[in-house]
């Protein structure tokens, strides 16, 4: 590829990429301290323009983000107006898709979560893919850090909900619901305190949510499973064979993995596996270099022409369809049941005390260091984000329960968790500018 165009490319991959744009950045900066005067003003005017682009970007995920507060504020409203049987109405409204004798009839509502969000998990298998090639993920230095964090952030909200729900086993079903970040909303609130916020903190919470990810791909995969149909379940692994054949075969056109892709997910749909997992199956085979180092790349298109969709359709139709709750007769009381505290206090505490504390562990044995130019309030800051499960916790959540009686006090347990760490570690980050110890924290580890 040519230079002029390496440099188009780069700069596509800033709007588009969360992590990555910031690892770029540190790259040309090392660079740019390494070479002579001549060459250093060339990039030094690139870092300038990556950095408007970055800016660009940075602005594209708090828009995002206030999109995804904004449909599920507009879906309480409905659920607290007049307008509660319209809502109720238009989620229920029959949507079928017919292949000759092969019919899928569901609700709007499932069309939302097993469609859409499968296209979510498609851009979520790619950023997956990509990090972990050649991003933020693709050494163990660099992994260390962030997944010990994602770990610490599902095991102990996990364990804080399983103590609280343990004398309900039917609510026992929703351990994993607490365990999710939703991005989105995470950078969103970063994105309002600007500067005060260091990248590397940035990409630091955009890791750990992608470990979280994983996390969650693996959980739905192996605890969220219905009866399984072994003959669409064999269908479906042609489809992932013909998806790894044309990886193989090095074909570099997107066209043919989507048509597969679709494939796959009707079968997967069908088989009792949840249709999502399509989507990140769909975004492993997708290649991650073009064919014989010529154009662009297959993997670095299909996120950039995906993020915008997510960003603006997907997840705020997702959050309109599932964040409505009806706070008629609801007290306090009704957030003290089992199944809403276990989750609030899951994703509020236990998030914040195992991201921060596996995270103090690991620098207090020198196993890892903080984030550059971060201080630990910073960091409990960011742990305290990554409680805003919102979008994740509740499509876990409506994996986890199909009863109506769930929904409410479901619903209930995601928003309260969600905004307590939204504000949390919004104050956090906001006031923690000042202080900048970087030893581990008293007692840490």
């Amino acid at each position: 590829m040519a230079p002029r165009a390496d440099y188009d490319h780069l700069r596509r991959r800033t709007l588009t990429k969360r992590t990555t744009a910031f690892s770029v950045g540190r790259r040309w900066m090392q660079t740019n301290r390494q070479t002579q005067n001549g060459s250093g003003i060339v990039i030094d005017n690139a870092i300038r323009k990556m950095t408007d682009r970055l800016t660009e970007f940075l602005r594209l995920e708090s828009a995002g983000g206030l999109l995804l507060a904004a449909a599920a504020i507009l879906a309480l409203i409905c659920s607290n107006s007049p307008l509660r049987q319209a809502y109720d109405d238009l989620l229920k409204i029959p949507v079928e898709m017919r292949f000759g004798s092969f019919v899928i009839a569901k609700p709007l509502l499932l069309w939302i979560n097993d469609g859409l969000m499968a296209i979510f998990f498609l851009l979520v298998g790619l950023e997956v893919k990509r990090e972990v090639l050649e991003g933020e993920l693709s050494t163990p230095a660099q992994i260390v850090l962030p997944v010990a964090a994602g770990a610490g952030g599902m095991v102990v909200p996990a364990l804080i909900y399983f103590l609280i729900c343990r004398g309900n086993a039917a609510a026992l079903n929703g351990w994993a619901i607490p365990t999710a970040t939703d991005i989105a909303f995470a950078l969103g609130i970063v994105s309002l305190l600007g500067r005060r916020v260091p990248v590397s903190l940035k990409i630091f919470l955009t890791a750990v949510a992608i470990a979280d990810d994983l996390g969650a791909i693996v959980i739905i995969a192996l605890f969220y499973t219905a009866d399984l149909s072994v003959q669409m379940l064999i269908f479906a692994v042609v489809a992932i064979a013909a998806l790894i054949i044309l990886n193989l075969l090095k074909v570099t056109r997107i066209a043919p993995y989507v048509v597969v892709g679709v494939i796959l997910w009707v079968f997967v749909l069908k088989s009792g596996v949840h249709a999502t997992l399509a989507g990140v199956a769909i975004a492993f085979a997708i290649p991650l270099k073009a064919k014989d180092g010529q154009g662009h790349a297959p993997l670095h298109l299909l996120e950039h022409g995906l993020h915008s969709w997510v960003a603006f359709a997907v997840l705020p139709i997702f959050a309109f369809a599932n964040a409505g709750v009806s706070f008629a007769g609801v007290t306090l009381a009704a957030l003290a049941e089992p199944l809403p505290l276990g989750i609030a206090a899951g994703l509020f505490v236990g998030k914040l005390v195992g991201v921060f504390g596996a995270s103090a562990a690991l620098v207090r044995f020198g196993l890892a260091r903080l984030p550059e130019g971060a201080n630990w309030p910073q960091l409990a800051g960011v742990a305290a984000l990554c409680g805003v499960g919102f979008t994740m916790s509740l499509f876990i959540g409506s994996l986890a329960f199909e009863g109506p009686e769930y929904f409410t006090p479901l619903r209930l347990g995601v928003i309260a968790g969600s905004v307590l760490s939204g504000v949390t570690g919004y104050l956090l980050l906001r006031f923690a500018s000042g202080h900048s110890s970087t030893a581990p924290p008293h007692g840490a580890g």
